[in-house]
């Protein structure tokens, strides 16, 4: 499938295809493709079926259809959804019970019209960068099988990028979908913390945790996010305020944006290509400043310490009692967070804090921030180390070094492909103020405009 949501959507409206054929040719491709890309690990057939069918029927009826009728998308599978075990990519998870009702976000996009086809393969309970699945085996990045499709949200942005759906539903608490955005080429959205509910999603932790959509087509990223606004009493960190569309902020026009690049932690930690890849949009832009945020470095070690000790609490009795039956990637790291002194969890908060107010100034003067979304593009499975310009680090740990210090403070961030021929994907970062997603999209938007930013397809469509 390589046509858009919206084209999808429109099509539909006008009666020119129906719902179910755009349904029974989403589930033909997926199994044609995903032995190759291993991205779904549920295909929800039945219920696609059926929820394709009554659209048609309420097409047929004469009834408006909402903005995404008869639209296929799949969600990460730490998603709730009504019949399946919430497998959070972990084996202790499917020996639980079938989930009760859909996740609010799951309910929305039904609302919206939106037709669930399945449930996409992530790091075990969302720990980790690089979707390496011991238990489900590891999701392949469309552009190259044998490399990584980033993590957590694997499933989600090589779904998007393989065009087997339109749209798909991820999490990100450090970088978990800007960095398979990156890596697979598609557009990603982090939201502001609390702009959309996470109730009916398995946690990873509670302070950080943000949930979007993925999509390879920048105004289906602003649709699905749209679809997703509201107020929601059974998330408690979800913010009281009326929904904000973003749809309208797709014109390409910058009017009087400001907008800066990131130095310092922002650049001393690249390869030379993600630094190609912020010269062409900042170029693209006409950015001539650049701008250090000088505690990145500490927010992000906050980050590491908060993210761990609340992982590691969450899972204790996992570890005390079902070890075995964790991955051994994710199972060493929460151990190590569940042993860290409650007097560095109060300090990482403490720093958090301070960082979040450094920060905050620099808006004063910026509307826009611009920072690399990766160090690197896509390694090869099984990578252990990753060679930057400041030396060696270790690869799963670090895909997250330009994530982390974003989301540690919950600002909103588009994150954009950008175009390089003949090379791996790569994305940027558009970091706005918290609640102005409106910025991140009208200046994503620009770089769409400008021919510097689109999502490439993937070899396998050749």
């Amino acid at each position: 499938m390589s046509e858009s949501a919206l084209s999808i959507a429109q099509s539909i409206r006008d009666g020119t295809v129906k719902a179910v054929d755009v349904v029974e040719g989403t589930l033909a491709n997926i199994a044609r493709l995903n032995p190759q890309l291993n991205a779904f690990v549920a295909v929800t057939a039945d219920r696609a079926r059926s929820e394709a069918k009554a659209v048609d029927k309420a097409r047929a009826a004469g009834q408006v259809l909402p903005p995404l009728a008869g639209v296929p998308y799949a969600v990460k599978n730490l998603f709730d959804v009504a019949g399946l075990a919430t497998l959070a990519g972990s084996k202790i998870n499917a020996s639980h019970p079938p989930a009760k009702s859909d996740a609010a976000l799951v309910t929305r996009m039904k609302s919206a019209g939106a037709v669930l086809v399945g449930t996409l393969n992530m790091d075990e309970f969302a720990y980790g960068f690089t979707t390496e699945n011991t238990h489900y085996g590891p999701t392949r990045n469309p552009h190259d099988p044998e490399r990584i499709a980033g993590g957590s949200s694997g499933g989600s942005g090589a779904a998007a990028a393989a065009r087997l759906v339109p749209v798909t539903l991820a999490s990100d608490t450090n970088g978990s979908i800007r960095v398979p955005a990156s890596l697979c080429g598609v557009w990603g959205l982090k939201p502001t913390y609390g702009r959309l509910s996470r109730s009916g999603t398995f946690p990873f932790v509670a302070s950080l945790d943000h949930l979007g959509p993925i999509a390879a087509d920048l105004r289906d990223l602003a649709a699905a996010y749209d679809a997703m606004q509201g107020e929601d009493a059974s998330d408690p960190a979800c913010a009281q305020r009326a929904p904000e569309p973003v749809s309208d902020s797709l014109d390409g026009d910058l009017g009087d944006v400001r907008i800066a690049r990131l130095g310092g932690w922002f650049e001393a930690n690249l390869t030379s290509d993600a630094q190609a890849a912020v010269d062409i949009a900042c170029k693209a832009l006409h950015v001539t400043r650049t701008v250090t945020w000088a505690e990145a470095a500490l927010g992000r070690a906050a980050a590491f310490i908060i993210g761990a000790s609340e992982g590691g609490n969450l899972h204790l009795d996992d570890l005390r009692n079902r070890r075995g039956d964790m991955e051994p990637l994710s199972r060493d790291r929460f151990f190590a967070g569940a042993l860290v002194p409650a007097a560095w969890y109060v300090q990482a908060q403490r720093i958090r804090a301070l960082y979040r107010g450094a920060v905050r100034a620099h808006f004063a003067n910026t509307d826009v921030f611009i920072a690399a979304a990766t160090p690197c593009a896509a390694t090869p499975i099984g990578t252990e180390w990753l060679d930057l310009e400041s030396g060696r680090v270790p690869l799963r740990p670090s895909m997250g070094l330009l994530t982390q210090p974003i989301s540690c403070i919950g600002l909103p961030v588009v994150t954009a492909p950008i175009v390089r021929p003949g090379s791996l994907p790569l994305g940027v970062q558009v970091i706005a103020a918290p609640w102005r997603e409106d910025l991140c999209f009208r200046v994503a938007a620009a770089l769409s405009a400008r021919g510097v930013a689109a999502s490439p397809m993937p070899a396998l469509h050749a």
